[in-house]
Parts: C-alpha cells; sequence; structure tokens
C-alpha cells in the first residue's frame, strides 16, 4: 500500500495551524514529552508544562504553544512517516495520543442515522443477520425525519409518546431525541493510543466497526480549548446484547485512538469549524482488499457541542484534570463485507483513516485487543518519570 504524502496527514493549513502533542522520547529521557508543532517542526515544551492537562490550564497557553523556546525534534513529517513504517527508526520520538491526565468522554446517539443503526443493534440482539431486515422495518415503522426533531422539545416528546403507544421505544431513542444526551467513559486517563498505534478489538466480539469523530479538549472550568480526531472502537453485537455491557463493549485495550495533534482554537480555529467539519473515513482490507468510503457530517448533529460539553460537566460533575469529549457520529456502516445481508465488519490488519481539512488524519490498524501491546504506562508511571526528570511542581515551570 504505497502511503500518501505526510504533508497530506497534516492540517490543510498548517502554517497556520496551533498544534499540541505528545511523543515519547528516547534516551535519557525515556518518556513522555509535550509538544508543538510550529511551521511543520516539532518542539519539546515541557519545561513550560509537564503534561498536556497542566498546558491547558495555563493563561498564556497560546503563546506558550506559539513561541516558547525548546528543543527541536525535527520535522513532524518525520514523525508521521515513521509513525507508520513498518520497522520504525529508534531515534525517531514516536507519536502518542495527544492527551494525557484527563478523563475520557463520549457522546453517542448524537446523530439521527447512528441513533437509527443503535436501535437495530438493540432489536437484533447483536446478532449481524438479523440487521438488514430491522433496518427495513423500522425505516417503515417510524414515518419520521428524526434528524429535524431537536432532542427534549415538545414535538420530542410527542413522538416519544406515538413510539410508545406502537411498542417501537427504545432506551436508544431515549439519548437520541430526550433531553438528556448519552454521556459514557469512553476509556482510562493515558489509556488511548495514538497516531500510527494499532487498535484492538475484543476477541469475542464479531461484528464491530470504527466511529469516526471529532472530540474536543476541555479544561478543568469546562472551556473547550481545542479539537483533534478520534476512533471510539465500536463492538455492535456486545453492546447490542445489552446496553449494560457497554463498559466491555467500549473499554478495552486499544480501543481508544486519538489525535494526531489536538489543534487550538484561535482567530483560524474556531468551534464554528468544528460545527461545519466533514469527518472522513477510509477502510482498507489487506486480506480481501475490501475498501469502505464513509462521511460524518457534522452539520447534521442533534445536540451542540456546547450543550454536549454542559450536560458532561458543570455543578453536577468536576473534572479537575479536564476532560476528551468524543462529538459521535452519523457514520455507521451497513455495506456487506463478507456475506450479503450482513453488513460490515472489521478484519485484522484493517487500516483506518479518520481524516478533515482542519484537524489532519488519524490512521491506526486493527488488531484484538489481546494481541497489541498491552497498556502500561499510567499515571503513577507518568509522575515517576516526570520527578526523575525534575519536572514535577508548578505545572513544569
Amino acid at each position: 500500500m504505497k502511503e500518501a504524502p505526510a504533508v497530506s496527514l497534516l492540517p490543510a493549513d498548517l502554517p497556520q495551524a496551533l498544534l499540541v502533542g505528545r511523543v515519547w522520547r528516547t534516551g535519557d529521557i525515556d518518556g513522555p514529552a509535550v509538544v508543538a508543532v510550529r511551521n511543520g517542526e516539532v518542539f519539546d515544551i515541557t519545561r513550560h508544562a509537564a503534561t498536556v492537562s497542566d498546558l491547558f490550564e495555563r493563561d498564556d497557553l497560546v503563546a506558550i504553544v506559539r513561541s516558547a523556546p525548546g528543543e527541536s525534534l525535527g520535522r513532524v513529517e518525520t514523525l508521521l512517516e515513521n509513525a507508520l513504517s513498518p520497522n520504525p527508526a529508534a531515534d525517531v520520538p514516536r507519536l502518542l495520543a495527544p492527551n494525557d491526565l484527563q478523563a475520557i468522554k463520549a457522546c453517542g446517539v448524537t446523530f439521527a442515522v447512528s441513533l437509527l443503526e443503535r436501535v437495530i443493534e438493540e432489536q437484533a440482539g447483536g446478532d449481524p443477520a438479523r440487521a438488514e431486515q430491522l433496518r427495513g422495518e423500522l425505516l417503515a415503522s417510524i414515518g419520521a425525519d428524526l434528524s429535524s426533531i431537536k432532542p427534549g422539545s415538545a414535538q420530542a416528546e410527542q413522538l416519544k409518546k406515538e413510539f410508545i403507544s406502537r411498542g417501537a421505544w427504545s432506551q436508544y431513542m431515549e439519548v437520541g431525541i430526550g433531553p438528556y444526551a448519552e454521556v459514557f467513559s469512553k476509556s482510562q486517563p493515558m489509556s488511548a493510543v495514538g497516531f500510527g498505534a494499532d487498535v484492538g478489538l475484543h476477541p469475542e466480539s464479531k461484528w464491530n466497526n470504527p466511529e469516526p469523530e471529532i472530540v474536543l479538549a476541555v479544561t478543568s472550568q469546562g472551556k473547550p480549548v481545542g479539537a483533534t480526531l478520534g476512533n471510539d472502537v465500536n463492538l455492535r453485537d456486545i453492546e447490542g446484547r445489552s446496553a449494560l455491557l457497554l463498559g466491555k463493549a467500549k473499554d478495552n485495550n486499544g480501543s481508544t485512538a486519538i489525535g494526531p495533534f489536538i489543534r487550538l482554537f484561535d482567530d483560524k480555529f474556531s468551534l464554528d469549524t468544528v460545527r461545519n467539519a466533514e469527518v472522513r473515513l477510509t477502510i482498507e482490507g489487506v486480506d480481501d482488499d475490501f475498501v469502505l468510503d464513509g462521511v460524518s457530517l457534522m452539520k447534521q448533529i442533534s445536540r451542540d457541542p456546547l450543550d454536549l460539553i454542559g450536560q458532561t460537566c458543570g455543578a453536577h460533575h468536576q473534572y479537575p484534570d479536564g476532560f476528551m469529549l468524543f462529538l459521535g457520529t452519523m457514520f455507521s456502516p451497513i455495506k456487506d463485507r463478507d456475506a450479503k445481508g450482513g453488513g460490515f465488519t472489521h478484519h485484522k490488519g484493517d487500516r483506518v483513516t479518520i481524516a478533515s481539512p482542519a484537524l489532519g488524519a488519524l490512521i491506526n490498524h486493527v488488531h484484538r485487543s489481546d494481541e497489541i501491546a498491552p497498556w502500561t504506562f499510567g499515571v503513577r508511571a507518568l509522575y515517576g518519570n516526570l520527578a526523575r526528570r525534575g519536572l514535577l511542581g508548578n505545572g513544569g515551570k
């Protein structure tokens, strides 16, 4: 598979983009570093903020990322190329997920199209063979354009009553058009994998797919400071058996990918850019030449990103280290892969590319969660490493 030029995997307006990330440095450091990308060059700024969580709490965040002194680690294209190489060079810093101490939260069923697919999963009881028939039945019975319904509105409440009277109501419809969004803990701080890493499927899952999403970086005060791309790996058969299996379906080794960098909001990139973004997905099979392309249009989201932030944090729930918030996706693949009517599921080795012009591209390969590298570097390991390097205290200043 011929790689695209690395520059095409970065924001289209790279010279104007304020990018923050994390890399693993070897040698005496032997640990993670906070980096800023300036005109395509990567700088280690860890001595100004020991963690990305610390950095995002700083009043001078933009000034630090834009101009604070730091050691040059070379061209960003070199890091991307090395991350995708089958034989990566040991002396090139390895890209990590760009977040660290933040809680990793996710919103589900925020698009009408994905709402229908969640209901199908529930009624199919995790059996992909029943999905095609149920899809037709539901489209015929619902008889409404759910994308035009404002969640929590009087119209939504009336529609709920109609669905209940027909025996068609669902817990997924409750969070899809009801007043309260679905917000769940996707995975643990420090557990997400970054650009070029393997993502993991639970070995028991036989019906699964990627979920291409925009992920907001939010401070402890509930302020969104930037955005990046994410893959919320989805196990349709396990979650479809019961919503109570959401943790088993969502939180596994390598089940969360974030990256390649967090782009900070400024006068060139704002929350309105996110609201109007197109998130594209390409899945390429290595064992069957299967190709699937899809798109998620943020204009079609049912709940505004600020509403989703407000439902995640506030007087009812605080996140002192900030949080990363997956905003959901309208993409839910139904293209047949292995058998007619069987829909889509991953094969081992699938290459997944999630891209949006203002954010670049996130590329990962799919394997089993019990076969990829285990997660071993957590919060205790991070603080042990920072202490050894003399970087603890006062946010790295």
